[in-house]
């Protein structure tokens, strides 16, 4: 039993080493000939442009190149692309490629990482230039956490000189851009070199596998810093000629927040120096052609909102009943609609389907938790959704009025999203026409019950008096 077990064991060791030679081979077998990272600090939601020139010197072809992220940036990832870029100059042309978190088993500190899956095996010699881009949000960071009316915000942002790879980079250079040229501190890391609202750290000569230099950048960002802690959108479809939708939102502002009393009269007399990084206005994307568009909160309809629609893209600037500074919080309700043709189409196998956008219609606002719900026409079946990313999605059923068995409701769940996620999706349904006469039938049946009821009760004597005898 003992000869067994220590052979049991054995044999887990073995595969783990193997694992682990090979993964680390596999990292021998790739290096970056030149990478450059551009980080653009101007707003809250921070994008990383990445550019990666990989060379293969492996005996076997690559299939794959990993991107590391250290695990405090893990969490605040909200989009991960990537593409080849193929040709020069005007003749560039860039292929997208898949992206998929990957579990490394000798991952230092942490790490995590992403898969990049290639088109064509990476031969010995070949090189191939990835173009990589990731957001990341809530990582600028109030210092100070507190700021008066007239204060300008400050924030800082941690990363690293060096780029984090599982792989060598003969050179690389990092360009941060910052919103202003207000730059209280930065950590220098030979050679830095900053100008007006850009540093530049590097170039760095021959790095190897995993190197990593902390860096803090402290600045001035005065934008504001438009958070929505929950967005719930309800599409409701209406076989009969329009689709309604309806968006609740949990808005907040992030950003420093508000400290002291709050003036109205220096709000509106000093707009320069204060309440600089506070907003008063939302400008929101709608679909082209909406209709019977309405804003409204708890107490009722504000009517400090205006609508610009034409046939390409309609946009809805708002204003909260009150401007919104660090750590206030607004919550109200947009309502519209759109023509259903625009929308809602049939496919080749005679089931329709709903060709909508995700995300949040806020420009540059990041969204905490997004629930998409979609209701279909009642009697529906067999419904289905495409999304092209990752989201958690169930079936439940609504009930709205003169529904009799409920409408079956697809519900769409997503944390952590960005503006980039605005991309279409697709919900296909099986429907019988048949079920449209239903809503019809039921109120002719309610008038004609009504009007013999009525009837009946003019003829019907229900006087009580005595019988008279003859």
């Amino acid at each position: 039993m003992e000869a067994l077990l220590r052979f049991r064991l054995a044999l887990v060791f073995s595969v783990f080493s193997f694992l682990l030679l090979l993964a680390r081979s596999s990292s021998q077998d790739l290096q970056i000939v030149n990478a450059e990272r551009r980080i653009d600090l101007t707003s809250h939601i921070i994008k990383v442009y990445l550019t990666l020139k990989v060379e293969s010197n492996g005996a076997s072809p690559a299939s794959e190149i990993l991107l590391a992220f250290p695990p405090t940036q893990v969490d605040h990832l909200a989009v991960v692309k990537a593409a080849a870029s193929v040709g020069k100059r005007k003749k560039k042309t860039y292929q997208p490629l898949d992206v998929t978190p990957s579990e490394q088993p000798d991952s230092p500190n942490g790490t995590k990482y992403f898969s990049v899956s290639l088109l064509n095996p990476l031969g010995k010699g070949e090189i191939i230039t990835l173009e990589v881009l990731y957001i990341l949000t809530h990582s600028l960071k109030p210092f100070p956490e507190e700021i008066s009316q007239s204060e300008s915000q400050l924030v800082y942002y941690h990363d690293s000189a060096t780029i984090l790879s599982p792989y060598a980079i003969k050179q690389q250079t990092t360009y941060i851009k910052t919103p202003s040229s207000k730059v209280e501190s930065y950590t220098k890391v030979d050679p830095t070199n900053r100008v007006d609202k850009e540093l530049k750290y590097g170039p760095y000569d021959d790095q190897p596998p995993y190197s990593y230099s902390p860096i803090i950048i402290h600045c001035e960002n005065n934008n504001p810093f438009s958070v929505v802690e929950e967005l719930v959108r309800e599409v409701e479809i209406s076989h009969w000629g329009s689709i309604q939708i309806t968006e609740h939102y949990k808005l907040v502002h992030a950003g420093a927040r508000h400290k002291g009393i709050f003036s109205r009269v220096d709000y509106q007399s000093r707009p320069s120096i204060s309440g600089l990084s506070s907003f008063k206005h939302i400008l929101a994307r709608l679909p082209p052609r909406v209709h019977s568009v309405y804003y409204r909160d708890e107490i009722g309809n504000i009517s400090s909102s205006h609508l610009r629609t034409d046939s390409r893209k309609s946009e809805l600037e708002i204003e909260p009943r009150y401007p919104l500074f660090g750590g206030w919080k607004a919550t109200f309700v947009i309502g519209y609609g759109v023509p259903l043709e625009d929308f809602l189409f049939e496919s080749s196998d005679g089931r329709r389907y709903l060709n909508f956008t995700f995300g949040c219609p806020l420009v540059e606002t990041v969204v905490d938790k997004l629930t998409v719900k979609v209701v279909l026409p009642e009697g529906s079946k067999e419904p289905s959704a495409v999304v092209p990313f990752p989201v958690d999605q169930h079936l439940e059923t609504s009930y709205s009025y003169l529904d009799v068995v409920g409408r079956t409701t697809v519900v769409l769940e997503k944390r952590n999203v960005v503006p980039e996620l605005s991309v279409p999706f697709q919900v296909y349904y099986n429907f019988n026409p048949i079920f449209m006469l239903a809503e019809p039938f039921m109120l002719a049946s309610a008038f004609f019950f009504f009007f013999v009821a009525c009837v009946a009760y003019l003829h019907i004597d229900l006087s009580i008096r005595k019988s008279q005898n003859v």
